[in-house]
């Protein structure tokens, strides 16, 4: 059963799921969608056409759906998308698509939005991840899932960061992160792997042979995607395989200190 505060604005047309809770003074659009059991709390904004899943819990004065802080934007059908059981906190902002980046913003499931986040244009992100608080994603990010982003980070826009890494507080990143990699400074640069977060997921023999990789990759001084396509070849261990792919594959190029042979 539905329990939805009188004072709520919710226009028609809004799809409203089973089991949604709706506190006062919130603003639920026409082209809202609202999936089973979520909560939305006093004073939050579900703007525009934005679809949101099962199980969420959206805290007061989030603003979720608001049109892209891109000068460009003219009122195109665009739409913001998020899976199930996220919690998204207090002053939030997530912006949906731009035609020129696809339309769509998408977010996964299982993440935590910690206050004052920001998720700007066309973004993508995966599951289980953590954004600490003002950490500020800028149009077309792409993250796996499992990453960290610390708080008072900012991300340039179009970097891609990878399955399981870790970006500390305070830190500005304009480059892109690989799976596995944790990143630190003003301007970000790799500081090792996110042994941590590592430890949680994958086994020691795994790890083992990560940290391998990442010492050929990052402290031998030998050019990266040569030793990228080296790893390819001679290793079969997935993981493996899924950082020097994503060394191949980026556009932005990575944040290393590179050492003289």
């Amino acid at each position: 059963m539905n329990k939805i505060s009188p004072l709520a604005v919710i226009e028609d047309g809004a799809v409203i799921g089973k089991d949604v809770k709706i506190g006062p003074f919130c603003f639920i659009s026409s082209q809202a969608t609202i999936g089973d059991g979520t909560i939305i709390d006093q004073g939050a904004i579900i703007d525009g056409k934005t679809t949101i899943g099962k199980n969420n819990h959206i805290f007061s004065h989030a603003v979720i759906g608001s049109i892209p802080q891109d000068l460009k934007f003219n009122g195109e059908d665009v739409e913001l998308i998020i899976g199930d059981n996220n919690k998204i906190r207090e002053f939030t902002l997530f912006n949906p698509g731009t035609q020129g980046g696809g339309g769509k913003t998408v977010i996964g499931s299982n993440n935590l939005f910690m206050g004052y986040v920001h998720v700007g244009h066309d973004v993508i992100i995966g599951n289980h991840c953590i954004f600490a608080n003002a950490a500020t994603l800028a149009g077309h990010v792409e993250m796996g899932d499992h990453v960290v982003i610390g708080g008072m980070t900012p991300i340039h826009q179009f970097v891609h960061i990878g399955d399981y890494a870790m970006v500390a507080g305070a830190s500005a990143l304009s480059q892109d992160i690989p799976p596995f990699c944790m990143a630190e400074g003003n301007r970000a640069n790799l500081r090792g792997l996110n042994l941590t977060g590592l430890r949680r997921h994958l086994q020691r023999d795994e790890i083992d042979e990560l940290k391998s990789a990442y010492k050929d990759l990052f402290e031998s001084g030998k050019p990266l995607k040569d030793v990228a396509n080296e790893l390819i070849q001679n290793s079969n261990n997935q993981h493996v395989h899924k950082l020097c792919n994503f060394i191949l594959e980026t556009k932005r190029g990575i944040p290393y200190e590179r050492k003289n042979i």
